[in-house]
């Protein structure tokens, strides 16, 4: 059976413009006459301001090449090496890091990255299905014609007697989402409601890539719109079959990203999280730096969602069961993290197995992840049309429409499907009753370990999770907000797509992921580069 599992790493790096993003790197004529310089991403300690760091960099010949990132007090610079380390000995800064994210653009001789000056633009969402239903089936009809074992194995399908998703929105911070095919469809339009992108560098708004979309299709996908004398007629159903999703795309065209990136996603669903319904974010993704949650900018934005209101799911990661949990944002205390289960697709629980693949273990802080499991190898979802996914493994295709993969992403969508049932059910549970709800449900699987059952949850009583740990340092542990005093990011310019008729939100974004597959389902670790992502075309939403 073929399989693609996925593995994502966000590459830390710094935005640089809103309209064009470029890394300074050594290559000017007079190369030789000048010490090399590299990007480096300069933090000030609590006490001393990010202007001041300025002018130490200016002062060592050095040149600033960001606005001010206040959520790490800090910001992006050109120096030389020498330079570098006598910064790094100044009182007040606290760390000189080398920004090793962003790579050359194949186009580029001089060694730098430039991005296109584009405005994204969206259009009006295509209609159902040609011959598709003109009203809603119930959920329930989508029960004996199933062919998904993960959510029979999560016990989801006796979760939708009772809740269904309805009303509650998901953010996917991902790759974007291709809102028009038939899985995300109703009568009304797409259940892909709006849509945002973070980073100069993005195109437009769709899923060329894949893994957005595949995401989005395990959490709420639907195919009960199919006529009901087609095959894909509630063959394959996501988790959470009505909810509402959000699209946060944050990937540019190359498929580079860099953690500001993704704190930009997470800053506009708490935003618009109550314009849009947001109760859940699902953060498939991780950072590629180990670093404690007390100081971690992704783990400080996570945490101040988190206290926001916002239900937030993310991977464990694919490293296996040695090299712990020690990513952002797997690694945060409060976050649900998620490990993966092979359900062997059957839909009986007696050959489940843990993931070989999947992270497990101890933070760097202590703290033991993942919280819960749910199945994750050979999952079947929506196919982005005309994405690299397709062209990256054809053998992975299903009936056309549809592609398998594997990975703690892919356990990630499951669980925040899951949570969106229990807020349908629940909807003035705060995010610590839901996970509590999810953690004390758990079914103990021989074989596998502690997996989420959607439907045991629901009965939960409400009792909350607890951390007993302080947030991270960025974090004011009695609002539960990020202390803009001393921490306070830059946020992108969100704003509405260029002659829409459609009041989808938007900025732009950037993306990196690292994809390796084997017919095994692991990660091979020889094949997990991938900078082919290109973004043709605009994806399709309506409310």
């Amino acid at each position: 059976m073929a399989e693609f599992t996925i593995v994502f790493r966000l590459r830390f790096a710094v935005a640089l413009s809103a309209a064009l993003c470029v890394l300074v790197a050594a290559g000017a004529s007079n190369a030789s006459a000048t010490p090399a310089r590299a990007e480096y991403i300069i933090q000030m300690d609590q006490a001393t301001s990010a202007a001041a760091g300025k002018r130490l960099v200016r002062a060592l010949g050095g040149r600033v090449t960001s606005p001010t990132l206040r959520v790490i007090n800090g910001f992006g610079a050109s120096l030389n090496r020498k330079a570098a380390r006598r910064l790094a000995r100044h009182r007040g800064v606290k760390a000189v890091s080398p920004n090793r994210a962003m790579a050359q653009s194949a186009s580029d001789t001089s060694g730098g990255y430039t991005c296109p000056v584009t405005d994204a633009t969206t259009t009006a969402a295509k209609p159902a299905p040609s011959g598709g239903l003109d009203y809603e089936p119930s959920i329930l009809n989508a029960i004996p014609r199933l062919d998904q074992a993960f959510v029979k194995s999560i016990r989801a399908d006796r979760a939708w007697y009772r809740a269904t998703g309805h009303g509650v929105g998901v953010a996917v911070i991902d790759t974007g989402i291709a809102g028009d095919v038939p899985d995300f469809q109703t009568p009304r339009g797409s259940r892909v409601i709006a849509s945002a992108v973070t980073n100069p560098c993005a195109r437009d708004a769709n899923d060329h890539y894949g893994h957005g979309t595949h995401v989005a299709g395990l959490i709420a996908g639907n195919s009960l719109l199919y006529p009901t004398s087609h095959w894909a007629h509630g063959k394959y159903m996501g988790v959470a079959p009505r909810a509402n999703l959000v699209s946060v795309k944050v990937s540019d065209d190359d498929g580079n990203t860099t953690v500001l990136d993704v704190i930009y996603g997470i800053q506009f669903a708490v935003d618009r999280k109550s314009d849009f319904g947001i109760r859940v974010m699902n953060l498939s993704l991780s950072s590629t730096v180990a670093e404690s949650y007390r100081t971690d900018p992704l783990d400080a934005a996570v945490e101040s969602a988190w206290f926001s209101g916002l239900v937030v799911v993310t991977a464990a990661g694919n490293e296996g069961p040695n090299a712990g949990v020690t990513f952002a944002p797997g690694n945060d205390p409060w976050a649900i993290t998620a490990g993966a289960v092979d359900d062997r697709g059957t839909f009986t629980r007696l050959d489940d197995v843990l993931a070989a693949w999947s992270s497990r273990g101890l933070t760097q802080d202590g703290v033991r992840k993942p919280e819960v499991l749910a199945p994750g190898a050979h999952l079947v979802s929506t196919l982005a049309p005309n994405s690299d996914f397709a062209h990256l493994c054809p053998e992975c295709i299903v009936d056309g429409r549809y592609f398998r993969a594997g990975g703690t992403s892919m356990s990630a969508a499951v669980v925040s499907g899951a949570a969106a049932l229990l807020l349908e059910g629940h909807p003035a549970w705060t995010p610590a009753q839901v996970k509590g709800a999810l953690v004390t449900a758990l079914d103990d699987v021989p074989g596998a370990g502690a997996v989420i059952d959607a439907n045991a949850a629901l009965d939960g009583n409400g009792a909350a999770a607890t951390v007993n740990l302080v947030p991270n340092d960025l974090v004011d542990p009695v609002s539960g907000q990020i202390d803009w005093a001393r921490a306070s990011f830059r946020r992108a310019s969100f704003r509405d797509a260029s002659g829409s008729p459609l009041s989808a939100i938007w900025s732009r974004a950037s993306f990196r992921c690292d994809c390796g597959f084997l017919s095994s389902a692991e990660v091979d670790p020889t094949r997990v580069s991938f900078r082919r992502v290109s973004f043709r075309r605009t994806a399709d939403f309506d409310r």
